[in-house]
């Protein structure tokens, strides 16, 4: 195989690489305990979208004793929290993988 085979395959790699990414980018995948009392909205990549709280998962004995202010200003801090750590994270792998390519740009390989 000569240099220029190697380079076409290497290029539509890339391309695929992100056209992946970007669907994976659009997906939503949920997640759920409790008997679906807590849920959690992801996208493909892993990226926390949304968190929503059920009264029963705050006080099981009585649901109703928890009021729909309470129930949104806890999701927003857990949301505010984990988008935080996600993107601690992905700055991270970043960094760790910008040493290993030395500085080399892989497409797909970063998106955020």
């Amino acid at each position: 195989m000569d240099l220029m085979n190697i380079m076409k395959q290497v290029q539509n790699v890339q391309k695929k690489a992100g056209i992946m990414q970007e669907e994976l980018a659009q997906l939503e995948l949920t997640g759920e305990s409790a008997g679906g009392a807590v849920v959690v909205t992801c996208d493909g990549q892993g990226r926390f979208k949304s968190i929503k709280i059920k009264p029963e998962a705050i006080n099981p004995e009585n649901p109703s004793s928890v009021d729909s202010e309470t129930l949104e200003m806890l999701e927003d801090v857990i949301a505010q929290a984990i988008k935080q750590a996600n993107e601690k994270a992905a700055a991270e792998m970043e960094k760790r993988m910008t040493q290993i390519t030395g500085g080399l740009k892989i497409p797909g390989l970063f998106n955020k």
